[in-house]
């Protein structure tokens, strides 16, 4: 079954599909966007059918392609032979996937932070295991749902449920990756054509209220009162917040400059490029900032640190300051991204501006604002509808005739 991809020099659009067993990719001068996805396929769906009937001429397709010329003569088929031959193996023999595998792991480590180059470690481990003396051109399809179904059976550890539908998809993502560009190496159809990712249940997100906050932060270590602070009322994340610098604090503009992040002890770039932003200080953050100076400014690069005056180790954190408090407050469970969620959902109950909360948050658009946090707003503000009501009643009383207009529409 043939398919639609994209270079990734140009960006535009072109055909991979199996005529007479061979490959055969036709480049197009259109850009990958979804109207012209459907364009091609639309030809594609035509060219399929034209194989499968018997009736598809390459060159009335593609008069220009240099196969035109390789498929011009019909080709000579004895049909008994035809009926009895079993598939043609690949046209040469594929390495071992151990081998394979590696190779694919060193040349695309250079793309990949530190963080995800550990996780994508311990996954190909894990797939080496199960496919290392295979060779990537004998891997079929029913090995790949094979391996998928015996992960569905497997316990999460340190739980007693399954593994998850995220967690198995993660697992496969390199399996996928390697395969797909195996099959393009060598030139074999990849088994993994037509197998779709598990389907993943919605997580729903789990503030803090603005009374839980006031608990946490009246109650936590002195020391961590302004690290807090600054993780519920400017929305960072993790990594921005253990990595951000002095050097980065503009106390003249109030303003916290978001330009690095600290990611298993290493100083990197931003998860993204609309992560790169600047957050404007509440009096809160400003003030909780300015005691922190006097804490650490004149012995630290980072802002926030430990005895070494190097960055926090957030497990460490996590694990002997947040949720000891959370625990001694008596309040549910949560991990400290959840201050981030905190943040966001407070400026939208207070009504700042989406587009401004979404600058602040690092996301180039509004989309996951209203998809994630907007239902949390009638919660903290007032009930539904209620100050739309104000609003028209206030509009429409406003507006009343005055009583002589009354009597003079009357007499009328």
């Amino acid at each position: 079954m043939g398919s639609i991809r994209r270079r990734t020099d140009n960006n535009l659009l072109f055909l991979d599909f199996r005529y007479r067993d061979v490959r055969c990719r036709e480049q197009t001068a259109l850009p990958d966007t979804a109207m012209n996805r459907k364009k091609v396929q639309k030809v594609l769906d035509r060219i399929e059918a034209d194989i499968a009937s018997g009736t598809f001429d390459y060159r009335k397709y593609f008069p220009a392609s240099k196969n035109a010329a390789r498929f011009d003569a019909p080709p000579a088929v004895n049909v008994a032979l035809t009926i009895a031959a079993p598939c043609p193996p690949p046209a040469s023999p594929t390495p071992l996937f151990k081998d394979f595998a590696e190779t694919w792991y060193l040349e695309k480590e250079v793309e990949w932070r530190k963080s995800h180059r550990v996780t994508i470690r311990r996954e190909l481990d894990s797939l080496i295991s199960r496919f290392g003396e295979m060779a990537v051109g004998q891997i079929t399809k029913a090995d790949v749902l094979a391996y998928r179904a015996e992960l569905g059976k497997v316990t999460a550890r340190g739980k007693e449920t399954k593994l998850s539908a995220a967690r198995i998809n993660k697992m496969l993502n390199p399996l996928r990756q390697i395969l797909n560009e195996a099959a393009d190496r060598f030139n074999f159809p990849t088994p993994y054509q037509n197998i779709k990712q598990l389907r993943i249940k919605r997580t729903d997100v789990d503030p803090f209220s603005l009374e839980e906050v006031k608990s946490i932060l009246s109650t936590v270590r002195e020391d961590f009162r302004d690290y807090f602070t600054v993780r519920f009322f400017t929305g960072m994340r993790t990594g921005e917040v253990d990595g951000l610098k002095w050097k980065y604090i503009d106390f003249e503009r109030r303003l916290i400059l978001v330009r690095e992040t600290v990611v298993l002890g290493d100083e990197e770039y931003t998860k993204t490029d609309g992560s790169q932003r600047d957050i404007q200080m509440s009096q809160l953050v400003f003030d909780a900032l300015k005691r922190q100076h006097a804490a650490t400014g004149k012995h630290s690069d980072f802002v926030f640190c430990n005895r070494l005056h190097k960055p926090l180790d957030h497990k460490n954190v996590t694990n002997r300051v947040w949720y000891p408090l959370l625990r001694h407050l008596g309040l549910k469970k949560r991990r400290p991204y959840q201050c981030r969620h905190t943040a966001a959902t407070l400026w939208l109950a207070a009504g700042e501006a989406p587009e401004w909360i979404a600058r602040q948050l690092g996301h180039t658009t509004t989309e996951m604002l209203f998809r994630v946090y907007s239902r949390y707003v009638p919660n903290l503000t007032r009930r539904d509808g209620s100050a739309f009501e104000r609003l028209i009643t206030q509009s429409i009383a406003s507006q009343a005739l005055p009583v002589e207009a009354l009597k003079e529409n009357c007499d009328v």
